[in-house]
């Protein structure tokens, strides 16, 4: 920041003087140089119609841009506070890009340049470069900011206008365009923040943020080399299963847009494990990536024995294709397998059989189960106490999409608009949340738990992680306020810990809850 005052100051005094040159009518004395008689006349310079803008002196102009610049630092220097960071960034880009116009003017049109007003370009550089390099946290929660209020005000209302499943495969297609494209990486270093105040390792694995893609978002595995660039922590691609499957009947998804919600009836829709592994086995991926594995979705599977032999010949295939994922997930909540109503992994003796087969598999990456959280507390205790006696099973997730179209927190005019599938988004918050506190409670030595359902703002976020949950997984969220939201949670929870006292995320998983 001193530097930054030195150099603000400087550019006042640059200002200052060429403002009363111009109205003293004077002539700076670079007019006859000794050295560069050709390139530099300040005269020339500062008597051309450029030098006035809109009736005012550009000296004018600068004097006062460089009178905010200095009222800004001085503002963060005295009071700490963000917004004149902001201010900071705000008026060093216009410096910049004003800076670059004149100079334009200076080189190309003039044909020569006044010392002075190049001393005032490079004060500006200077100090836009600082900033940049120095206060990239607040640049990016602008620059997130802003691009958050033309989404949520404009370019999701166009979104809107198109039926979800489209605009879902032209992302996922954008996406997977932007994870090949070699600037990709150029441009990673201008829009990642990471922090160690957010890093954990859990079961083995290194997460730089607590904030992850759930299943069924990138159900065939295309941004495995993308989510990346979105500062996400890491991700779950699927649900995939043995067999492919080409989605339920539509509508797949739908829109409650005053209930905050999504209604999901895909069905486990994907390619199928063999596709799929083929896909992932030569690829390396720089956030941790997790298979979400279910029962393929089919009328040929009848019986509980047949639907635990699917679900190995998924983890067979994966566990021999040498993917480098770093942890599994076991989706046993799916609501929308319409084939598969008669088979159910709910009943404890369904569930221990699941588990001891996925037990004889001998798996060294960690496996986390996907929870319903339409069941009583009860049955979610039955459920988790046969879980915590199986060792492959490192974890839960809370949890899977809302059943009850009752529920208050849906809005029953939008409800009615579909006759199938069930509800994620804001709905599910409420119950995700009770069940993050509820298994913390009984089973936070045994299980790492992570909180899914509802997440639209660090806050909603960081209420899961103090309930007990280590990490925590979005997608409608991302849907109705932006893909950048994941970069602005980040952000706001480093600010959170910060305000609580606390060095690392670790240290307020449960706090609400011990």
């Amino acid at each position: 920041m001193l530097l930054l005052i030195f150099l603000s100051i400087l550019g006042l005094i640059d200002s200052a003087y060429l403002t009363w040159e111009h109205f003293n009518n004077v002539l700076p004395p670079c007019t006859i140089n000794r050295f560069l008689p050709i390139l530099s006349d300040c005269g020339k310079v500062l008597q051309s119609p450029y030098s006035v803008m809109f009736g005012v002196p550009l000296a004018v102009i600068g004097l006062f841009h460089y009178g905010l610049l200095t009222l800004g630092i001085l503002g963060a220097l005295i009071y700490k506070k963000k917004v004149y960071r902001y201010w900071i960034i705000i008026q060093s880009i216009i410096g910049v890009v004003a800076s670059f116009y004149f100079m334009y003017i200076q080189l190309v049109i003039i044909k020569s340049i006044c010392i002075y007003c190049t001393l005032s370009a490079l004060i500006s550089f200077t100090l836009g470069l600082i900033v940049f390099l120095n206060l990239k946290k607040e640049r990016l929660e602008l620059a997130f900011s802003i691009f958050a209020f033309s989404y949520q005000n404009f370019i999701k209302w166009i979104f809107f206008l198109l039926y979800p499943e489209v605009i879902h495969n032209i992302m996922v297609f954008t996406g997977e365009l932007i994870g090949k494209f070699p600037l990709s990486k150029f441009a990673s270093g201008l829009i990642i923040y990471k922090d160690h105040t957010l890093h954990q390792k859990i079961s083995d694995i290194n997460f730089d943020s607590p904030v992850g893609l759930a299943a069924g978002f990138d159900y065939n595995a295309n941004l495995t080399q993308t989510l990346y660039f979105l500062n996400f922590g890491f991700q779950s691609v699927g649900t995939i299963t043995n067999l492919p499957y080409e989605g339920n009947p539509h509508p797949r998804l739908g829109r409650l847009i005053k209930s905050r919600s999504l209604m999901v009836n895909k069905g486990f829709k994907n390619k199928g494990a063999v596709i799929i592994s083929q896909q992932l086995k030569k690829l390396h991926f720089k956030i941790p990536v997790g298979v979400s594995i279910g029962m393929t979705h089919s009328e040929n599977i009848k019986t509980i024995q047949e639907a635990v032999k699917d679900v190995i010949n998924t983890f067979n295939i994966f566990e021999k294709s040498g993917i480098k994922n770093s942890y599994y997930e076991l989706n046993i909540s799916c609501p929308n397998l319409v084939h598969a109503k008669n088979i159910s992994f709910y009943p404890p003796n369904n569930l221990d059989f699941l588990l001891f087969s996925v037990d004889k598999l001998k798996l060294k990456k960690p496996v986390y189960i996907k929870m319903p959280i339409e069941k009583t507390n009860s049955e979610v205790i039955s459920m988790l106490e046969i879980i915590v006696k199986h060792k492959s099973i490192k974890g839960v997730i809370f949890g899977n999409l809302l059943k009850n179209r009752k529920d208050p927190s849906l809005i029953p005019a939008e409800v009615k608009k579909f006759k199938v599938g069930n509800f994620s988004g804001k709905p599910t918050e409420k119950r995700s949340n009770e069940l993050i506190k509820l298994a913390y409670k009984k089973y936070k030595s045994r299980l790492v738990i992570i909180g899914c359902g509802g997440i639209f703002s660090a806050e909603d976020a960081y209420k899961k992680i103090k309930l007990g949950a280590s990490l925590v997984q979005l997608i409608t969220g991302m849907i109705f306020q932006g893909p950048q939201l994941v970069s602005q949670i980040n952000l706001e929870l480093i600010d959170l810990l910060k305000k609580d006292g606390f060095n690392n995320i670790s240290q307020v998983v449960g706090y609400e809850n011990n």
